[in-house]
């Protein structure tokens, strides 16, 4: 046996050279971009009179500053600059591009895989920090900053200083009402949000196994949270029936066939040799909620606050201040927090099975009177999907505002920000002061069924209280997002 993991077949694979500086030069396999870190990159090309030299490599979308309440264009202010400037670039480039119009638009982070261009063995980079979503496929996938993207536009090339490889397994079985989401905010508690510094993370164990390739991505997604360069999923049966339903396969089963050996030939060996191990007990987690302002800052929706003098001497200050931005104190459980916004969205939790599951909690119910809600699918093929579905009804119904495609609240680039020291409930990734668009604003970070519990009560609310409903009947097939 060869006792190597999976980053270390596809890092050899991809490797070009060794660089003077150290660094190795790997070859890019998908480069995605969109409107807000691409533009500075593309003038650099004009600068030196340099072509993108693998245009088929490259896809954009946009997604940061996009409006989700009104398309109409022009937009406003700096979103219409960077989508005129986006338009123009791809053109000139011939990138495919997923603009609005195609209804193919969306989340960099949900396009890629629901259309395919992800793909196990894969390198993938982006400008973007939360690129380590597509590891949950099986590829090495890398936010990389605007010099980078220079450099992948004009020579397929990143320059790298490859790290360790920590495997974290989480054993067991989820719980009620614990999801994904919760899984990577225990582990980014327990680990630290520097405890991955050097690391690329490789997630394992029956709970990570038994998790649909949404869980997966999820859990991928935030582990840039958990300080690691990047995280993966091993690919399996779950990996490869996605992959064969997306556009890159679904009319070309013998490509499929052909690349699902190759697929298959670089998961971990079973005698892989990991610089750490840690476990995780997936059957003693419970829907998790932070009351801080970072991610590792969470306890489980039933547990107390930690009080910061029984922290590390060096997470007392940051505990302390973090609790007086929240205004929470030590001994409490988040239970009753009341909540003013309910942020249902994000390149985290803004998937079709993400919107069914809180649907099933909201349905036949109303939003809070002192909550304002909105639902933002993370692709304009996720909310196509969940329409036929009628979930758009059942959020509207509810006093949900149903919006278009886009980043939107998770960072706050656009209009969908929260106002003064407003309280949120959000399915998104990060909880820093200011990140929702207020410095004043407050953050709490949950899975999607708690977002639509918090909403419905108007305060932070353990999801296990309120029991799920039927939701409506597909009006027709889904056709174009996994179920």
């Amino acid at each position: 046996m060869s006792e190597r993991t999976l980053y270390d077949k596809v890092w050899d694979r991809h490797k070009v050279t060794e660089l003077p500086t150290g660094q190795d030069q790997l070859f890019v396999g998908l480069h995605l971009v969109h409107e807000v870190t691409s533009p500075q990159a593309f003038g650099m090309l004009r600068e030196r009179d340099l072509d993108v030299a693998y245009p088929e490599r490259t896809h954009a979308t946009v997604d940061h500053i996009v409006p989700t309440a009104d398309r109409d264009r022009p937009y406003e202010g700096a979103a219409e600059e960077m989508m005129a400037e986006l338009e123009e670039n791809v053109r000139e480039a011939g990138i495919d591009f997923s603009h609005p119009d195609t209804g193919n638009q969306g989340i960099v982070h949900v396009i890629g895989p629901e259309q395919g261009l992800t793909q196990p063995g894969m390198t993938v980079v982006c400008g973007d920090s939360h690129t380590s979503t597509h590891g949950a496929f099986g590829a090495l996938a890398f936010g990389i900053g605007t010099s980078q993207i220079r450099d992948v536009l004009a020579t397929g090339t990143v320059a790298m200083e490859k790290k360790k490889v920590r495997r974290i397994r989480v054993t067991g079985e989820l719980g009620d009402c614990v999801e994904a989401k919760d899984v990577i905010l225990q582990i980014i508690r327990e680990l630290g949000t520097d405890g991955g510094v050097g690391y690329v993370y490789e997630y394992a164990g029956e709970a990570i196994e038994s998790l649909d390739v949404e869980g997966r991505m999820s859990i991928c997604n935030m582990s840039i949270e958990g300080g690691a360069r990047a995280g993966y999923v091993n690919p399996d049966e779950t990996t490869f029936e996605w992959l064969r339903e997306t556009d890159a396969f679904r009319d070309d089963p013998e490509k499929f066939e052909r690349l699902k050996p190759y697929w298959e030939s670089i998961a971990s060996d079973d005698d892989a040799q990991f610089d750490d191990e840690v476990v995780i007990d997936g059957d003693a987690l419970e829907p998790m909620v932070t009351w801080g302002t970072t991610p590792g800052q969470g306890v489980g929706i039933t547990e107390p606050i930690p009080d910061p003098a029984d922290l590390p001497e060096d997470k007392r200050d940051t505990a302390r201040r973090a609790q007086e931005h929240m205004g929470v104190e030590p001994g409490e459980t988040m239970a009753g927090y009341p909540i003013d916004v309910a942020f249902l969205g994000s390149c985290t939790n803004a998937r079709l099975p993400d919107l069914r599951r809180a649907a099933r909690l909201v349905a036949g119910r109303e939003v809070h009177d002192d909550v304002r809600a909105m639902v933002v699918p993370g692709s304009q093929r996720v909310a196509s999907a969940a329409e036929a579905e009628g979930l758009d009804d059942v959020f509207r119904e509810a006093g949900f505002d149903w919006r278009e495609a886009g980043c939107s609240m998770c960072l706050g680039m656009n209009d969908d920000q929260l106002e003064g020291d407003e309280a949120s409930a959000s399915s998104s990734n990060r909880n820093f002061v200011g990140r929702q668009g207020s410095k004043e604003g407050r953050t709490v970070l949950m899975n999607p069924r708690m977002v639509a519990a918090a909403a419905i009560r108007g305060e932070v609310t353990d999801a296990r209280e309120l029991d799920e409903r039927e939701l409506p009947q597909p009006d027709a097939a889904d056709s174009e997002v996994q179920a």
